[in-house]
Protein backbone atom coordinates (compact mmCIF):
# COMPACT_ATOMS: atom_id res chain seq x y z
CA UNK A 1 0.00 0.00 0.00
CA UNK A 2 1.17 3.29 -0.77
CA UNK A 3 1.87 5.46 2.77
CA UNK A 4 2.89 8.79 2.75
CA UNK A 5 4.62 11.10 4.79
CA UNK A 6 2.44 13.32 6.57
CA UNK A 7 4.51 14.91 9.36
CA UNK A 8 5.63 12.45 11.67
CA UNK A 9 3.60 9.96 10.58
CA UNK A 10 2.66 7.85 7.28
CA UNK A 11 -0.56 7.40 6.48
CA UNK A 12 -2.56 6.42 3.31
CA UNK A 13 -5.30 9.06 1.94
CA UNK A 14 -8.52 7.86 -0.06
CA UNK A 15 -8.88 9.26 -2.66
CA UNK A 16 -5.60 10.89 -3.19
CA UNK A 17 -6.53 14.07 -4.14
CA UNK A 18 -6.83 17.29 -2.86
CA UNK A 19 -10.26 18.13 -0.61
CA UNK A 20 -12.33 20.83 -2.58
CA UNK A 21 -13.73 23.40 -0.58
CA UNK A 22 -16.80 21.73 0.39
CA UNK A 23 -15.94 18.10 1.00
CA UNK A 24 -15.29 16.40 4.17
CA UNK A 25 -12.30 14.96 4.69
CA UNK A 26 -12.05 11.84 7.46
CA UNK A 27 -8.92 11.28 9.66
CA UNK A 28 -9.14 7.39 11.50
CA UNK A 29 -6.76 6.04 13.69
CA UNK A 30 -6.63 2.34 14.62
CA UNK A 31 -6.42 0.65 17.45
CA UNK A 32 -3.78 -0.92 19.83
CA UNK A 33 -2.28 -3.74 18.21
CA UNK A 34 -3.30 -3.29 14.72
CA UNK A 35 -1.14 -2.29 11.45
CA UNK A 36 -2.08 0.87 9.87
CA UNK A 37 -4.10 -0.64 7.35
CA UNK A 38 -6.74 -2.01 9.78
CA UNK A 39 -9.53 0.33 9.14
CA UNK A 40 -8.70 1.24 5.34
CA UNK A 41 -12.08 -1.06 4.49
CA UNK A 42 -14.22 1.21 5.91
CA UNK A 43 -13.55 3.68 3.09
CA UNK A 44 -15.57 1.02 1.05
CA UNK A 45 -17.98 -0.15 3.45
CA UNK A 46 -19.59 3.26 4.67
CA UNK A 47 -21.40 5.28 2.10
CA UNK A 48 -20.30 8.96 2.78
CA UNK A 49 -20.72 11.92 1.11
CA UNK A 50 -19.90 12.02 -2.46
CA UNK A 51 -16.29 13.86 -2.50
CA UNK A 52 -15.57 12.40 1.21
CA UNK A 53 -11.76 11.21 1.05
CA UNK A 54 -10.67 9.79 4.44
CA UNK A 55 -7.18 9.32 5.63
CA UNK A 56 -5.79 6.40 7.62
CA UNK A 57 -3.12 7.60 9.81
CA UNK A 58 -0.50 4.58 11.08
CA UNK A 59 0.26 4.85 14.75
CA UNK A 60 4.34 5.29 15.39
CA UNK A 61 5.04 2.35 17.36
CA UNK A 62 5.81 -0.84 16.07
CA UNK A 63 4.98 -3.86 18.71
CA UNK A 64 6.58 -6.20 16.19
CA UNK A 65 9.96 -5.31 14.80
CA UNK A 66 10.03 -8.55 12.15
CA UNK A 67 6.31 -8.11 10.65
CA UNK A 68 6.32 -6.56 7.37
CA UNK A 69 6.25 -2.83 7.49
CA UNK A 70 2.78 -2.17 6.05
CA UNK A 71 0.77 -5.02 8.27
CA UNK A 72 2.89 -4.51 11.70
CA UNK A 73 0.90 -4.11 14.67
CA UNK A 74 1.08 -0.72 16.22
CA UNK A 75 0.19 1.35 19.14
CA UNK A 76 -0.04 5.24 19.94
CA UNK A 77 1.14 4.26 23.26
CA UNK A 78 2.28 1.38 25.18
CA UNK A 79 -0.41 -0.42 26.84
CA UNK A 80 -0.45 -3.22 29.59
CA UNK A 81 -3.23 -5.01 28.29
CA UNK A 82 -3.12 -7.51 31.70
CA UNK A 83 -3.08 -4.37 33.44
CA UNK A 84 -6.21 -3.32 31.43
CA UNK A 85 -8.22 -6.51 31.64
CA UNK A 86 -7.67 -6.82 35.24
CA UNK A 87 -9.09 -3.19 36.43
CA UNK A 88 -11.57 -4.15 34.07
CA UNK A 89 -12.59 -8.08 35.36
CA UNK A 90 -12.22 -6.25 38.75
CA UNK A 91 -14.64 -2.82 37.32
CA UNK A 92 -11.70 -0.94 38.82
CA UNK A 93 -12.90 1.72 36.36
CA UNK A 94 -12.21 5.30 38.21
CA UNK A 95 -8.41 3.63 38.05
CA UNK A 96 -8.79 3.20 33.99
CA UNK A 97 -10.75 7.51 33.76
CA UNK A 98 -8.06 8.73 36.10
CA UNK A 99 -5.10 8.28 34.33
CA UNK A 100 -3.19 10.11 31.61
CA UNK A 101 -0.92 7.10 29.91
CA UNK A 102 2.68 8.14 28.76
CA UNK A 103 2.79 8.79 25.46
CA UNK A 104 -0.11 10.33 24.76
CA UNK A 105 0.70 13.62 24.97
CA UNK A 106 3.81 12.99 22.19
CA UNK A 107 0.67 10.70 20.31
CA UNK A 108 -1.24 14.00 19.98
CA UNK A 109 1.74 16.48 18.75
CA UNK A 110 1.95 14.15 16.33
CA UNK A 111 -1.32 14.20 15.30
CA UNK A 112 -1.68 17.64 15.60
CA UNK A 113 1.34 17.96 12.98
CA UNK A 114 0.07 15.44 10.73
CA UNK A 115 -2.87 16.96 10.25
CA UNK A 116 -0.80 20.76 10.19
CA UNK A 117 1.01 18.72 6.58
CA UNK A 118 -2.69 18.01 5.67
CA UNK A 119 -3.32 21.37 5.75
CA UNK A 120 -0.23 22.67 4.18
CA UNK A 121 0.03 19.64 1.71
CA UNK A 122 -3.23 18.60 0.69
CA UNK A 123 -5.82 21.46 1.35
CA UNK A 124 -7.44 20.22 4.39
CA UNK A 125 -10.01 23.00 5.93
CA UNK A 126 -9.82 22.28 9.39
CA UNK A 127 -13.73 23.20 9.86
CA UNK A 128 -14.69 20.35 7.47
CA UNK A 129 -12.66 17.76 8.90
CA UNK A 130 -13.83 14.92 10.50
CA UNK A 131 -11.46 13.27 13.49
CA UNK A 132 -12.50 9.95 14.60
CA UNK A 133 -10.73 6.10 15.79
CA UNK A 134 -11.23 2.88 16.90
CA UNK A 135 -10.47 1.92 20.99
CA UNK A 136 -7.18 3.58 21.37
CA UNK A 137 -6.97 5.99 18.32
CA UNK A 138 -11.06 6.56 19.48
CA UNK A 139 -9.36 7.85 22.69
CA UNK A 140 -6.58 9.85 20.69
CA UNK A 141 -9.07 11.55 18.97
CA UNK A 142 -11.26 12.59 21.74
CA UNK A 143 -7.81 13.58 23.40
CA UNK A 144 -6.94 15.95 20.78
CA UNK A 145 -10.51 17.05 20.07
CA UNK A 146 -11.18 18.51 24.16
CA UNK A 147 -6.94 19.84 24.06
CA UNK A 148 -6.68 21.51 20.55
CA UNK A 149 -8.77 24.40 19.61
CA UNK A 150 -8.64 24.04 15.60
CA UNK A 151 -12.23 23.74 14.22
CA UNK A 152 -13.90 20.80 13.87
CA UNK A 153 -16.71 19.27 11.76
CA UNK A 154 -17.62 16.28 14.09
CA UNK A 155 -15.65 13.49 16.08
CA UNK A 156 -16.40 9.83 15.90
CA UNK A 157 -15.88 7.72 18.62
CA UNK A 158 -15.96 3.88 17.99
CA UNK A 159 -15.45 1.47 21.08
CA UNK A 160 -13.59 4.01 22.46
CA UNK A 161 -13.27 4.98 26.13
CA UNK A 162 -13.50 7.59 28.96
CA UNK A 163 -9.62 8.66 29.55
CA UNK A 164 -7.67 11.43 31.74
CA UNK A 165 -11.15 12.18 33.09
CA UNK A 166 -10.56 15.34 34.89
CA UNK A 167 -8.73 17.08 32.28
CA UNK A 168 -11.32 15.89 29.37
CA UNK A 169 -14.54 17.01 31.87
CA UNK A 170 -12.61 20.46 32.49
CA UNK A 171 -12.00 21.03 28.91
CA UNK A 172 -15.72 19.64 27.15
CA UNK A 173 -17.74 22.87 27.32
CA UNK A 174 -15.28 24.40 24.91
CA UNK A 175 -16.33 21.75 22.46
CA UNK A 176 -20.11 22.78 22.70
CA UNK A 177 -22.07 22.40 19.68
CA UNK A 178 -19.72 19.56 18.30
CA UNK A 179 -20.94 16.60 16.59
CA UNK A 180 -20.23 13.32 18.00
CA UNK A 181 -20.66 9.79 16.86
CA UNK A 182 -19.90 7.25 19.30
CA UNK A 183 -20.72 3.30 19.33
CA UNK A 184 -20.28 0.37 21.86
CA UNK A 185 -21.44 -3.01 22.32
CA UNK A 186 -22.42 -3.66 26.24
CA UNK A 187 -20.69 -7.17 24.98
CA UNK A 188 -17.10 -5.44 24.76
CA UNK A 189 -14.92 -7.63 26.44
CA UNK A 190 -11.69 -5.22 26.32
CA UNK A 191 -13.02 -1.63 27.32
CA UNK A 192 -16.04 -1.02 29.69
CA UNK A 193 -19.22 -0.64 28.26
CA UNK A 194 -19.62 1.83 31.25
CA UNK A 195 -17.47 3.81 30.44
CA UNK A 196 -18.69 4.33 26.97
CA UNK A 197 -21.91 5.50 28.57
CA UNK A 198 -20.06 7.79 31.02
CA UNK A 199 -18.35 9.29 28.46
CA UNK A 200 -21.61 9.68 26.11
CA UNK A 201 -23.19 11.59 29.16
CA UNK A 202 -20.37 13.77 29.94
CA UNK A 203 -20.72 14.70 26.04
CA UNK A 204 -24.52 15.65 26.46
CA UNK A 205 -24.13 17.37 29.90
CA UNK A 206 -21.07 19.53 28.10
CA UNK A 207 -23.75 20.14 25.33
CA UNK A 208 -22.21 18.15 22.33
CA UNK A 209 -24.20 17.21 19.66
CA UNK A 210 -23.61 12.93 20.74
CA UNK A 211 -25.35 10.28 19.23
CA UNK A 212 -24.87 6.73 20.56
CA UNK A 213 -25.31 3.65 18.72
CA UNK A 214 -25.10 0.25 21.27
CA UNK A 215 -24.96 -2.50 19.56
CA UNK A 216 -24.49 -6.57 19.54
CA UNK A 217 -21.41 -8.12 19.32
CA UNK A 218 -17.79 -7.32 21.06
CA UNK A 219 -15.13 -5.08 20.83
CA UNK A 220 -15.69 -4.29 17.13
CA UNK A 221 -17.49 -2.24 14.57
CA UNK A 222 -20.80 -3.65 13.78
CA UNK A 223 -23.21 -3.36 10.71
CA UNK A 224 -25.37 -0.51 12.23
CA UNK A 225 -22.50 0.97 13.33
CA UNK A 226 -21.43 1.31 9.85
CA UNK A 227 -25.07 2.71 8.85
CA UNK A 228 -25.50 4.90 11.67
CA UNK A 229 -21.55 6.72 10.90
CA UNK A 230 -22.84 6.78 6.87
CA UNK A 231 -26.22 8.98 8.14
CA UNK A 232 -23.67 10.78 10.27
CA UNK A 233 -21.59 12.32 7.67
CA UNK A 234 -23.94 13.01 5.32
CA UNK A 235 -25.44 15.20 8.18
CA UNK A 236 -22.57 16.55 8.18
CA UNK A 237 -22.23 17.96 4.76
CA UNK A 238 -25.72 19.70 4.82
Amino acid sequence: MNFQKLGPLTGLIAPNLPAERDDLTVILLHGYGAPGTDLVGLAAELDPPEGTRFVFLQAPLVLDAHAPPDYAPRAWWPLDMMELQMLRMTRQYDKLTARQPVGLGAARVALSQAIQALERDHGLRRERLVLGGFSQGAMLATDFALRDAGALAGLVVLSGSMLAESEWREALPARTGLSVFQSHSPADQVLPFELATRLAEAFTAAGLRSEFVSFAGGHGIGPSVLAGLSRFLHSLSL
